[in-house]
């Protein structure tokens, strides 16, 4: 049975009150999930924000599973008894499609995951070929494969596995940008020509970090195609769980609590550009058996 991961609870959020001024925290391994807030704070910007990046974990594609499933709620048993968040955003495919059942159960808190998005790329496409970039952990995942056989039957989906873009892109956030021909070789067997001429028009974005380096790929990509990346989606849904907020309201700084170490100052330009003015550090050492 497929989980319904931009759902807020078991428990529905509508019947609750929904507070005048929700305190959002929005959760990722690493960076990637900077641009969920993005969007969120945009359809949001009235609300209290906590980022809460797991880099003491970063990347959660080299954790087994039983050792992800009890991180992630090891890291947010805290998180929420520190921040007492009114929603949390779960801005990770990996952890989303693996992890978001057992938070449910755990917590009353309300939780929105991050969905492949199979479902817009299959109503956009023209030439029926399209691609799902994401980490080899998504692809592998039965979810995503649900996906596809639920929303995607008429297309032929191309699934690529990229085991660098997620780093590739915290280096760009950190001032440190690899070459062009190293980002050109992961999205390359995104693009695909069928024996009809056909040629791919539509690759989902099916990893929070990637559309960090979308400018890059759109210069280097072979051929134009839509790229689809699943942040809006999400503020859409939290908006549907916590409403829509007063309009003309400015966005506020939010607080970053990281469980490694206190980004480098090249990074933390970057999260000032963002509204990540306060940093902290909860620090939560993992042993990363596979």
């Amino acid at each position: 049975m497929r989980i319904d991961l931009m759902a807020g609870a078991s428990l529905s959020v509508a019947a609750r009150a929904a507070p005048v001024e929700p305190h959002i925290l929005v959760f990722d391994s690493g960076l990637g999930g900077l641009t969920v807030l993005e969007a969120v704070r945009r359809a949001r910007p009235d609300a209290r924000y906590v980022y809460a990046a797991d880099d003491a974990a970063f990347p959660y594609g080299r954790l087994g599973e039983a050792t992800l499933v009890a991180r992630v709620l090891a890291v947010m048993e805290r998180l929420i008894a520190v921040h007492h968040p009114d929603l949390v955003v779960i801005a990770c495919n990996t952890a989303s499609t693996l992890v978001l059942p057992a938070l449910r159960q755990r917590f009353t808190t309300p939780f929105v995951g991050v969905v492949p998005p199979i479902k817009p790329a299959a109503e956009t496409t023209r030439s029926g070929l399209v691609s799902l970039l994401a980490t080899p952990g998504t692809v592998a995942r039965s979810y995503t494969r649900d996906l596809i056989a639920t929303y995607a039957n008429t297309c032929r989906v191309a699934l690529v596995g990229s085991p660098n873009l997620a780093n590739y892109a915290e280096a760009e956030l950190s001032g440190a940008p690899v070459p062009d021909t190293a980002l050109a070789a992961e999205i390359a067997p995104c693009f695909v020509t069928a024996e009809d001429g056909r040629r791919t028009d539509v690759v989902c974005l099916a990893c929070t970090h990637y559309p960090l380096l979308r400018a890059r790929f759109e210069r280097l990509a072979p051929w134009p195609v839509t790229w689809i990346d699943p942040a809006p989606a999400i503020a859409r849904r939290v908006t549907q769980l916590l409403g829509s907020g007063p309009a003309g309201a400015e966005p506020g700084p939010v607080l970053a609590a990281f469980t490694g170490q206190s980004p480098a100052l090249a990074l933390r330009a970057s999260l000032d550009a963002r509204g990540v003015t306060e940093i902290g550090v909860e620090a939560m050492p993992v042993a990363l058996q596979s």
